[in-house]
């Protein structure tokens, strides 16, 4: 039990606060910040109009919005370049798709090849776009740090509209306007926003001076997409991104997007129970599927597509790529892991750095992620994609930032590097890289910290009787959870366990059955796990303790609630 601690009973203050919800509930609200009753109102019950900030309080927004309308008056060819991922994609669709409601006809849409091109805007897709007499480019989830690249577009006559949720590492560009909270001197109240809601909040802007005749509140409609990538990419969901994130979800629900609903029902999601957790470990990781395999325009095609033949071309292609995806990555780690039991030496290494040629660089970051969590060190894998220089990715268990570290390596060593502390992305050229192992020894031993114990908090012992549809249902006020609003866990302590399965088709998946005290059965699942995974391993007729949190299943027109497993201890 050491790592986890129970929660303790809450203040009388706050009891009082929150007298007017469930007992179940009030523990969660407190330690979700919530201490009173107004807290507690506006954190229930988001409100669009309330929760959103006025547009134009972000610096430069009267600058862009003025800029765009002039473009479209004077039919200029506009280009949207998005990011890659599952923020900048489901971006570059909610502004294509507002492009087309108020009829701008002369834009296209650009989304980089990962591996070719990298992050960010790059000066050969810039020339390509002066050839093609583009005279406005906007950007969706990258262009704060690219200040080379927007000084060579303003050069060639191209202004540049950055619209970004980074931080701007470079200083400020010569942009002709920037569109991002994060920036010296923006008084936007709210700071950590995701790509997505950046260009919303533009749009928003846009309306405000022009509403091109569309009806009030049709734009809310394109909150589906804010929402899957406020979900998909891990910014707190607080503020007005539980706003967007609790919004996304009701539009989500009934989204009449062709792609979309083809691609949920490929994957047994039911559409209008859809939730974060379908986000975050089904839609997201399809559409980032798409860029690792090299074809990130799949994605926006199919997210944005209202043809019916293509909605169904594009989700079998992006289901295919994300099965292939998934099995390059596992034969990966199977490598991996049989490189790292052959070399003895391995375990005394405080960080792992491995690389191979053949690998994909796209796909090392998944491969880094496994590694770092069953070996609980600092990894860093490498390989090679085009030409002589060698890509790769890191993760980071806590005892370093990766940044500070990358920093301490000697210059010449490392190309280029970026991230954050606990993940990141470097290049070497191929006559350095048999010095990266010993460098990166080196600099881990000048920024390692003291780790702290892992610490994980249950939120409270319940019996299997408190799984009820009404303790659900106060639950479901709560969501949508993710970061900065965790998802409540909770320990059963002491159940007897019925029984144990295996499931799914390769039997990959762990159910254990428990019956509450009116005998009625209830179910605990984890998803590619097996008995022995847990310190303490569960079987038949064996008593546990259980931690795990509660969840509702619709799968195969069957509504139960579940508890879905942490741990076993």
């Amino acid at each position: 039990m050491s790592k986890y601690t129970v929660r303790e009973k809450i203040p009388e203050s706050a009891e009082k606060e929150l007298s007017a919800y469930p007992a179940f509930m009030r523990n969660l609200l407190f330690y979700r910040g919530i201490d009173s009753a107004v807290a507690a109102e506006k954190y229930l019950n988001p409100h669009f109009e309330n929760d959103s900030h006025d547009p134009f309080l972000m610096k430069d927004m009267d600058k862009a919005v003025t800029r765009i309308l002039q473009a479209i008056e004077n039919k200029e060819k506009i280009v949207i370049f998005s990011d890659y991922d599952a923020d900048g994609v489901p971006g570059a669709v909610v502004l294509s798709d507002f492009f087309k409601k108020i009829g701008v006809k002369d834009f296209e849409v650009y989304i980089p090849h990962r591996h070719l091109e990298g992050f960010g805007l790059n000066k050969e897709a810039i020339d390509i776009f002066k050839e093609k007499k583009v005279t406005l480019l906007i950007t969706i989830d990258c262009g704060i740090a690219d200040v080379a690249e927007i000084a060579h577009a303003q050069s060639l006559g191209i202004d540049v509209i950055v619209t970004d949720h980074h931080l701007p590492v470079n200083g400020p560009s010569k942009a002709y306007a920037t569109l991002d909270a994060k920036q010296d001197g923006c008084t936007y109240p709210y700071k950590m926003l995701c790509g997505s809601g950046v260009v919303y909040k533009l749009i928003q802007a846009i309306l405000q001076k022009n509403r091109f005749g569309l009806k009030e509140g049709v734009e809310k409609w394109l909150l589906d997409m804010v929402g899957i990538a406020t979900c998909a990419d891990m910014v707190p969901l607080q503020g007005e991104n539980r706003m967007f994130a609790h919004y996304g979800l009701k539009v989500l629900r009934k989204s009449p997007r062709l792609g979309l609903m083809k691609l949920l029902r490929k994957m047994n999601v039911s559409q209008t129970n859809i939730t974060e957790d379908d986000i975050g470990f089904m839609i997201a990781p399809r559409i980032n599927a798409a860029s690792r395999m090299g074809v990130p325009m799949d994605a926006f095609n199919l997210l944005s597509t209202t043809d019916e033949t293509e909605a169904g071309l594009f989700t079998d292609h992006l289901h295919s790529i994300n099965e292939e995806r998934k099995g390059i990555v596992a034969g990966m780690v199977k490598e991996l892991h049989k490189r790292i039991a052959d070399r003895l030496d391995y375990e005394t290494h405080p960080v792992l750095v491995i690389g191979d040629p053949r690998w994909k660089p796209s796909l090392l970051g998944l491969a880094a992620n496994t590694l770092m969590e069953k070996y609980k060190r600092p990894v860093f894998l490498w390989g090679r994609e085009e030409g002589t220089e060698i890509k790769g990715s890191c993760r980071s268990d806590g005892s370093v930032d990766l940044v500070e570290m990358m920093q301490e390596i000697s210059e010449g060593v490392l190309l280029h590097f970026g991230g954050h502390a606990m993940s990141g992305g470097f290049s070497v050229t191929h006559e350095r890289i048999h010095h990266l192992e010993e460098e990166l020894h080196a600099a881990y031993l000048k920024k390692k910290k003291i780790k702290d114990p892992e610490q994980i908090f249950i939120d409270a012992v319940l019996t299997l009787d408190d799984i009820t549809w009404n303790n659900f249902k106060s639950l479901e006020k709560m969501m949508p959870f993710g970061l900065d609003n965790e998802k409540p866990i909770f320990l059963f302590e002491n159940v007897g366990v019925e029984s144990v399965r295996q499931f799914g088709k390769k039997n990959d998946h762990l159910e254990l059955v428990f019956r509450n005290i009116a005998g009625e059965k209830i179910s605990a699942i984890g998803f590619f796990a097996k008995p022995e995974d847990f310190a303490n391993v569960p079987a038949a007729a064996k008593k546990i303790n259980l931690v795990a949190s509660l969840e509702k299943s619709v799968f195969g027109g069957r509504t139960e609630l579940r508890l879905r497993i942490s741990d076993i201890i």
